[in-house]
């Protein structure tokens, strides 16, 4: 099954914001959630009322959501490892 990626503005906004060489493989790591959206390396979180996940991409983070009933996938934030969490 194939699920569909949307992106939250706010993941947007981050996303410009990270340099190009680290931007481009944050991409591909959103890209490939299309095919498995829970990835080897995966984590879901625990601080949050809601199901998050995350997927590393260096010293990037992307936090995202799976909605398993309409096969969507939406990544709510994207930030450097540090900042993410908070």
């Amino acid at each position: 099954m194939k699920y569909e990626v949307e992106i939250s503005e706010n993941a947007e906004k981050s996303l410009e914001k990270v340099p190009k060489k680290d931007r481009l493989k944050i991409i591909e790591k959103i890209d490939a959630l299309e095919q498995d959206p829970m990835p080897l390396g995966s984590i879901k979180l625990q601080c949050h009322k809601e199901a998050l996940y995350r997927i590393r991409s260096g010293d990037y983070r992307v936090i995202y959501s799976i909605k398993k009933d309409i096969l969507l996938v939406l990544v709510v934030e994207i930030g450097h490892r540090r900042e993410v969490y908070r």
